[in-house]
């Protein structure tokens, strides 16, 4: 489970669809830097773990819709925090690494 914690693909892909269903193509135009191959494995493993729901509708061509499952919530509530605390401490924690490489650049 650390590992899908770890993920960040799988993390954003939940984090998205708290706010409602989505299809593949509106997650991928919303995730942005993930690939068409990565964000299918990033779907398949959620669905496998009871994250993510699949729901293919007839038409053509196919529609899917993914949701985020009840277990999924209580996994993307509790990711949220992490977020939050990353957007809150950004610049901060950036300021420490630029502060840091430059002191390892001069041999300090």
């Amino acid at each position: 489970m650390l590992d899908r914690i770890a993920d960040k693909w799988a993390v954003l892909v939940l984090g998205l669809l708290m706010g409602g269903p989505m299809r593949f193509n509106q997650l991928r135009r919303a995730v942005d830097g993930i690939s068409q191959k990565m964000l299918s494995q990033t779907l398949k493993s959620l669905e496998r773990d009871g994250l993510v729901s699949r729901k293919a509708f007839a038409t053509v061509p196919v529609t899917v819709e993914y949701a985020i499952t009840p277990l999924g919530q209580t996994l993307a509530d509790t990711v949220d925090a992490l977020r939050v605390w990353a957007e809150t401490h950004m610049e901060e924690v950036t300021a420490h690494q630029q502060r840091y490489d430059a002191g390892a650049a001069s041999g300090a």
